[in-house]
């Protein structure tokens, strides 16, 4: 996407995805693009943009600035605006508790214009500290359910010892969005965000059958290939192997 942006789009269009999830957002402008242009570039594609991963950081945003990050993700014609990532250095209760208010704020804001606003698990949010296990006693207490849905990743999730299906019973209805990418060997759970182990949707160890067959329970709307690892490399032959075997194997 650096690169070529309209290439890499019809690369994605090419096995045969149709939707969207964006992962760069900046002043109003996705990919560089303002929203109605990108919007068009991908609907010329017969694609459609349904999400979008935005960064609130620690420090927050002001009222002014979330209102353009709902315009510009109203105008791109997004359903869902995702918080993805916590940097290091803001891992700890005290941040974690002052970003969930702001982003209860952030979402408001979203829900008045028509869009959801999500949280996008990695794996150290179910690190212990000192007792405290911050997705669970943290972050599912106190954003606002009604608010923020969970866009759960099942590589993160499987990677620190949870339990997709199990999460979905504890929490029915809070897991609008699911992300799909495989593991390639099931190990001990670890807390830091070591990408290594990622390989096609399929070609691991995670049973995504399973978990589709509680999408009901965990209220899933949509689900997304992802490859945080760039198919080593390959990232268009990763998708395409990720997109087949969904279709062959796990979704029939």
């Amino acid at each position: 996407m650096a690169a070529d942006v309209p290439g890499s789009l019809e690369k994605a269009s090419d096995p045969g995805y149709k939707y969207l999830e964006l992962a760069d957002y900046s002043e109003g402008k996705f990919y560089g693009y303002a929203p109605a242009e990108f919007r068009k570039i991908v609907n010329d594609l017969g694609m459609e943009v349904l999400s979008s991963h935005t960064k609130v950081e620690a420090e927050g945003i002001t009222l002014d600035n979330a209102k353009i990050m709902a315009e510009a993700h109203a105008t791109l014609g997004a359903k869902f605006c995702v918080q993805p990532w916590i940097e290091e250095r803001d891992r700890n209760i005290e941040s974690y508790k002052r970003m969930i208010g702001d982003w209860n704020l952030v979402a408001r804001i979203m829900k008045d214009t028509g869009i959801q606003f999500g949280y996008h698990n990695h794996n150290f949010e179910f690190d212990n500290i000192d007792g405290v296990v911050p997705y669970y006693d943290i972050f599912m207490k106190e954003m606002d359910a009604d608010l923020i849905t969970m866009e759960l990743d099942l590589f993160w999730v499987s990677k620190a010892g949870q339990d997709p299906v199990e999460m979905f019973s504890r929490y029915p209805g809070r897991f609008q969005l699911l992300h799909f990418k495989d593991m390639a060997t099931k190990e001990a759970p670890f807390f830091d965000v070591t990408k290594d182990d990622i390989v096609a949707v399929g070609a691991g160890v995670i049973d995504f059958k399973a978990i589709l067959a509680a999408k009901k329970v965990a209220g899933m709307k949509h689900f997304f290939v992802e490859d945080d690892n760039q198919g080593m490399g390959k990232p268009f032959e990763a998708i395409e192997t990720s997109i087949s075997n969904l279709t062959s194997k796990i979704l029939i």
